[in-house]
């Protein structure tokens, strides 16, 4: 019980004015996971063998970090900006698209680095195979870009893990299931073939961000690369799983990748939890991030139910008791029965956007390869004795200076590089 605790740890309560529904949603998706795993646990200790991200006290990434792929004049603003001062910087504000969908609030910068180091530091686990499958579901802002926000993203903590994956791995798959198109990931990568992206989602009808169309597949070295399934309303669980599953098994079979990243954005489907236990099938290093997700109560269902997938669980139907039981109510359960909408999705439209995608993929020759070279060195990451810690307070930053450890110091047994 304590191991879960302290590998389900909470993410800081951050003082925010704006967004207390999405601090409420981290913490009633910490909560439910708390008690429905301990319960597992008791009767199943084999589950400490999978590692999660988010709960392992992830460090806040550096500016530095953040500059792997932001801008660094994008990061130092962010890093300085206050909801008091916002009005004085009416140019920067409009060149980095803040404000409207992506406000300033108190705290903004020290939210990106705690999301984005669960992400960075996920990635580096499974990097230096600590774990096999690595979650951060407090990550997934996938609609950020390189010099701006978008769609209250900020910084674009999956870029910034596949960019770590790719130190260890000649290929990585992204894979998005978000309902909104994973624009931020696509066009980092858009001119590599180091990287395939594919999105699942509702396209059309001025739907944000209004890109994914089917024939966006990439340019140059990338071009096929990115895989757009650009879905119309009202699609089923099981028209979706086996839309899911054709594609992401010929992309695997194709590209052959050594990670995947896979978003899940609880603003779609109910059914996510079978693309989840089909991605984990492949055996290869796995992270898994959150993403978009208004219902608080649905998304702990969701990503409770997706958590207990990735540790080989069944959770039971009834929810724990735990400090948010009442947002449960009235019927307490786990899975709830989806609401009907007309689908819109034909058969013969589903078949086309089947056909096109294997075509594309009929146009990649094999896998691409890549030139050895020197992995770069991890940034400098803290390391604490999380036994002596309470996981509800985060320790300060002078604590933390004190505890840097090189990474090469960081490993025991078969991963120790002291004869490197």
């Amino acid at each position: 019980m304590h191991y879960l605790k302290r590998t389900l740890t909470k993410i800081k309560r951050l003082n925010w004015t704006n967004l207390q529904q999405l601090k409420l949603r981290a913490k009633t998706v910490r909560d439910s996971l708390i008690e429905f795993i301990t319960l597992e646990y008791i009767s199943n200790p084999e589950i400490s063998n999978v590692a999660i991200s988010n709960s392992a006290r992830p460090h806040k990434a550096y500016p530095v970090e953040l500059a792997q792929f932001h801008s660094a004049d994008y990061v130092e603003f962010l890093n300085r900006i206050t909801p008091d001062t916002q009005n004085l910087f009416p140019n920067e504000m409009a060149r980095y698209n803040l404000g409207e969908d992506c406000p300033v609030f108190d705290n903004l910068f020290e939210f990106c680095q705690i999301y984005a180091g669960g992400t960075i530091d996920a990635a580096r686990r499974l990097n230096n195979q600590l774990c096999d499958i690595a979650i951060n579901w407090a990550g997934g802002l996938h609609h950020a870009k390189k010099c701006a926000a978008s769609g209250f993203c900020y910084i674009n903590d999956l870029v910034l893990g596949i960019l770590e994956l790719l130190k260890y791995h000649a290929r990585v798959l992204y894979i998005d299931i978000d309902v909104h198109h994973g624009d931020g990931v696509e066009e980092a990568f858009y001119f590599t073939d180091r990287v395939m992206t594919v999105s699942f989602h509702k396209y059309g009808d001025k739907f944000f961000p209004g890109t994914g169309d089917m024939k966006d597949t990439g340019e140059r070295d990338g071009r096929f690369y990115s895989i757009n399934v650009p879905l119309k309303d009202g699609i089923d669980d099981g028209s979706f799983n086996r839309l899911f599953k054709t594609i992401i098994s010929k992309v695997v079979e194709t590209y052959l990748p050594g990670a995947i990243v896979l978003q899940c954005g609880a603003d779609s489907l109910a059914g996510h939890a079978e693309c989840v236990r089909f991605v984990k099938k492949f055996n290869l290093p796995l992270l898994v991030t959150g993403g978009g997700g208004y219902t608080k109560e649905n998304v702990a269902r969701c990503w409770a139910l997706e958590t207990g997938v990735l540790l080989d669980t069944e959770l039971p139907n009834e929810i724990p008791d735990n400090d948010y039981i009442k947002y449960f109510a009235p019927d307490y359960s786990l899975k709830l029965p989806g609401g009907h909408i007309e689908n819109m999705n034909s058969k013969s439209y589903i078949g086309t956007i089947k056909m096109q995608v294997m075509e594309n993929l009929r146009c990649l020759q094999h896998a691409p390869g890549v030139q050895m070279q020197e992995v770069p060195p991890d940034f400098y990451i803290p390391d604490f004795d999380e036994d002596e810690q309470n996981p509800d307070e985060r320790v300060d930053q002078h604590t933390q200076d004190k505890h840097i450890q090189r990474d090469d110091e960081y490993y025991d047994g078969d991963h120790d590089n002291d004869d490197a």
